[in-house]
Order: C-alpha cells, then structure tokens, then sequence
C-alpha cells in the first residue's frame, strides 16, 4: 500500500509566524476589540486585557504550538497522544472550525461586496438619495429609535435585504451568492498546496493590513475631533474595574483573538521543523496579536471622535455594535472623510485579507486532520490533494448558502452565537484539562527540552497548572451563568431556532463524551487498567506513532508498562 508522503514543513520558519499572526489577527481585532473597549470604559479595559495576555494567551498558546510541533499531527491525533480520555477534544475543535467556516466567509462576503461597492461616486451609503431608502432615513445618526442612517439602510435594505426575522427565509440573494462564491475561490487558491502554497499568501495577507491601518490612522488623526475619541480610549474609567464582566469580557477576548481551543494553530505548528523555537513564536504571535488590536483601537476611535464632532454628541452617545460596527459605523464615517472612496477601498480590502488568512487557517485544521487520519481512503477517492481540498471547499460553500438568503443575518447571528460563544468555552475547558493536568506539565516541559535543548521556566509552569486552569474554569462559569438567548438588535430568537442553536453547539460538543466512551471501549484490561490506559500517553497509537517510544524514552516505557497489565494490547491506531 502506498505509504503517506513525509509530512511537509514550512519553506521558511518566518512562513509558519506569518501564517500564525494571519490566523490570530482577524475581523475580531477590529471590530469586537474597540466595541469591547468602548462598552468598557475606554482605557480601562486595557489593564484587565493586558494582564490576561501575560497569564492567559501567552502560557496556552505556548501549550497548544508545543503538543502540535512535538507531536507532528493534527488537532485529532495530537489529542489522542497526549491523553487519550480527552481524545474527543481533538475532533470537537476540528467541528468547530469547519462549522465556523462555513459562516466566517459569509463576513469575507460582505467585506467584497462593499470593496466592489466603494469604487462609486459617491459612495452609496453616503446619502438618503437612493431607491432602498425609507422615509426615516437620516444622513447623520440622531437619538431617535425611529429614524435610521443611510449607511444603517445600506447594509439592512440594500445589500442584506434582510427579513423580519428567522421564520421568513425569503429569496436567494444572487449577488452575494456569487461574492460568496468568489469568496471560495480565493480561499482555494490560497491553501489548495498546503502549506507551500499558504506560506507564500501569508507575505501579503498578514503584512498589507498593517500598511492600511497606519495609513487609515495618519488620516484619521487629523480630522477634528479625532483627539476626543482617542482620549476615550486610552484615559480609562477606573471604576469599571471593579465590575466582573469587564474581566471576563477581556479574558474572552484574548481566548477567542489568539484562537486557543480551535485547532488552527495547532495544525498549522505540527508542519514546523522539530528544533524550531516555540517560544519565540509564541510571543511573536500573542504580543503582535495585541498590539494589532490596540493599533484598531486608535483608528476606530480616531474615527468615533470625528463624527461626535461632526453630529454634535459625546463619544460615548454614538450607536456602535459589533458586526455593525465595521458595516454601518466605520461606512458612515467615511462618508463623512475626504476623498471617502479611497478610505473606503483600502478598509474593506484589509478586512477581506484579515478574513482571508483566518478563514483559511480554520480550513486547514479540517484537511491537515482528515488527510492524518484517512490518507489511503482519501487518495484512493480523490487521487490528489489538491482534489480533496477542493471537496472541502465545496461543502463549506454549500452549507454556507442560507447566509446569502434575506434570512442570512439571523442565521449568521444564530450559529456565531451558539459556537463562538458557547462551544469554544467547553473545548477550552477540557483542552487545558487533557494537556496541563492530563499529560502533564512535566511531560509538557520534557517535550520543549527535547525540542529546543530548554524546558519551561517557573512562570509557564504556575499558568499551565494553576493559574490557566482556574480562568478558565472562571470564564466557563460565567459563561454559564451570564448565558443569554441569541439576539439581533431588539429581535429575540424564537424557542424552536434556540433549540437548532444548541444543536449546533452540540455538533461539537458532544465528541467530547463520545471520544471519552470510545477509548474506555478499545481498551484493554478491567476497568481500572482501562481508566490507568486512558490517562496514559500514547497508549492508543502504535509503536511507529509514539515520539518517546521510537526514541527509547520514559513514556513510551510507561504505556508498555501500562499495557502489559492488561490482556491483549489495544486494537486501534485512532
């Protein structure tokens, strides 16, 4: 039988830190970073932020670039290895991405067709003047709950054409259908080659954003009143610290930005050279991460303090949202910019490279797990590679369609609700449960050592087995607690659509118990030797796929140990 091809490595280490910072920054550090910000208390959310970057985001994404470039294999088989238990952990966030790409392109969609869009004269969200605009249509936002802006109606009546609500599917939207379609296309063309044809992409995708966002700040400061939003940001409300949700919300935000618990970067660390150096990727990706969104700030609310200026309200009376924030409030500040058009086409072409390098990333970690796991399967189906990341692509798209329905934004909202914010905590949990406390901070330490010739120091050990652990079981919590029905703007979603929200939850959720079953059932031996093997390294792959084993090493000694307690050896290779 023809033997899998040697797994590829990246042509250039920078390739690999690129395609990290890619997947870490994306439409979040623009749009949910300033909302976060302005709701609370402008510079105090920064002392909660940064702290959770040094006790958070740095020690597990340390962890996660560690078990996937020691283990050398996807999300799937690198979860198996280090604690077989927790094994489902591994598939749950393989769902998880794959079903969030399938609606994150939606948002690559809407970024294009306002691109295409931006090249009019003037720019059709800048005034009421237009055939989708209603009677209440007002050129600048006012207080009033009856009236809306131009670039309010833009989004909601032009391009969205959006229903009353979830019951109402309405018709196909063409337009976005084949932006969504294009959308596809350039998310092949990046990945179709694996990581040699990513590697190259991530030149520009990763580093052009950050040409736009300076030149979209040299603007925006000289505007009048571009101070006052500045200060908003950085001069902080001290008493907002003493709320709970403004900590949680920045612990949040540092989880979801760097990505911890969906497999992306993991995969994509499993394709780096053995002696590579973690550490030093690790802080370029985390700090760089942060500071994106710290720059984001600055041009947002640069932005936010000129159109105070111009509507004559306080910074902190302006209407902002999420999503909203980049396609209703950033639109209508351009309308309001000298040469608007200009402004308009670089911002929404460094959110289609932001959303391109993250959607692709999120991709990879579905082909880098199936291609682990069925490589003999595949290839006899497809034959090439670049076939089987077709077939992906093609799915995602399909199951992508009901977004570009009039319905589109309910079922965008209902499903980011029920995985971005419910599904990840869970995966988080119990991925930090299977590696820090499963496999081990010792064992963790020992890989780095073997690695780069250096283990983890004091202040990673404290996060991986306390400090880390007892966050996120905080933010699991309140998550709970705090867990609200999903919204958009004053529209609650009905009973029967919460109930389709869970579902989709539980689509990757639920591997979790089932791996956990599954493992108990292959293993050999009494329950007791099967619960001691579940625990154990290794104790599921063969010998060919155990690092410490093939290297004489003491854990690959301690599952042979293990094993030659029970009856017969286990009968899997999953």
């Amino acid at each position: 039988m023809e033997q899998p091809p040697a797994r590829p490595t990246w042509s250039r280490q920078i390739e690999f830190t690129l395609a990290g910072i890619g997947c870490a920054v994306g439409l979040g550090n623009v749009w949910r970073f300033p909302y976060l910000c302005y709701r609370s208390g402008g510079g105090a959310f920064l002392v909660p932020y940064l702290l959770m970057l040094v006790v958070l985001g740095v020690p597990l994404l340390y962890m996660e670039l560690t078990v996937g470039q020691y283990t050398r294999r996807g999300p799937v088989h690198a979860l198996a290895s280090v604690c077989p238990l927790l094994k489902g952990v591994g598939i749950a966030s393989v769902a998880i991405s794959f079903i969030m790409c399938t609606y994150y392109n939606i948002v690559i969609t809407w970024a294009l067709y306002y691109l295409f869009s931006s090249f009019q004269a003037p720019l059709p969200w800048q005034n009421c003047n237009n055939t989708w605009n209603t009677a209440n249509c007002t050129n600048y936002a006012t207080n009033s709950s009856f009236s809306s802006t131009a670039s309010q109606e833009f989004f909601k009546y032009k391009m969205l054409k959006q229903t009353s609500g979830v019951e109402e599917a309405g018709a196909l939207q063409w337009e976005l259908f084949l932006i969504l379609i294009l959308g596809w296309i350039l998310i092949y063309l990046c990945i179709f080659k694996g990581v040699k044809s990513t590697g190259k992409v991530v030149y520009f995708t990763a580093l052009f954003p950050y040409v736009i966002l300076i030149a979209l700040l040299v603007n925006n400061v000289q505007l009048p009143g571009a101070l006052d939003g500045i200060k908003f940001f950085i001069v902080p409300k001290w008493d907002k610290l003493l709320e709970v949700e403004v900590w949680v919300n920045a612990a949040a935000q540092i989880f979801n930005s760097i990505g911890i618990g969906f497999g992306s970067l993991l995969a994509m660390s499993s394709y780096n050279s053995f002696k590579n150096n973690v550490l030093k990727d690790t802080l370029s990706i985390s700090i760089i991460n942060s500071l994106t969104s710290i720059l984001s700030g600055f041009v947002i609310f640069s932005a936010f303090g000129y159109m105070s200026y111009l509507q004559g309200i306080p910074v902190d009376s302006l209407a902002v949202d999420g999503p909203g924030l980049v396609f209703v409030v950033y639109p209508q500040a351009f309308a309001m910019m000298p040469v608007a058009q200009l402004w308009a086409v670089m911002f929404f072409f460094m959110l289609l490279c932001l959303g391109l390098d993250s959607e692709f990333a999120m991709v990879e970690v579905m082909v880098t797990s199936l291609m682990d796991e069925f490589y003999h399967p595949l290839m006899k189906v497809f034959q090439r590679k670049e076939l089987f990341v077709l077939a992906v692509c093609g799915v995602a798209f399909l199951l992508g369609i009901p977004c570009v329905m009039q319905v589109g934004i309910f079922v965008f909202q209902l499903m980011d609700h029920y995985t971005a914010i419910v599904s990840i905590m869970f995966l988080a949990f119990f991925e930090v449960l299977a590696i820090c406390w499963g496999y081990g901070v010792k064992r963790l330490s020992s890989n780095l050592k073997e690695m780069t010739g250096r283990g983890a120091n004091i202040f990673f050990k404290l996060c991986w087995l306390i400090v880390a652990p007892v966050l996120i079981t905080v933010l699991l919590i309140f998550s709970i607690i705090q867990f609200k029905p999903a919204r958009y703007g004053d529209y609650v979603f009905p009973p029967w659509a919460q109930g389709v929200g869970w579902v989709i939850a539980l689509a990757s959720i639920v591997w979790i118990p089932l791996g956990a079953i599954h493992t108990l059932w292959v293993l050999p031996g009494s329950l007791m030797q099967k619960l001691k093997l579940s625990i154990t390294p290794y104790a599921l792959n063969e010998k060919s796929n155990m690092p410490y084993y093939e290297r004489g090493g003491t854990y690959g000694r301690e599952v042979i140990a293990v094993i030659s307690l029970s009856e017969k050896p286990a009968q899997t290779n999953f």
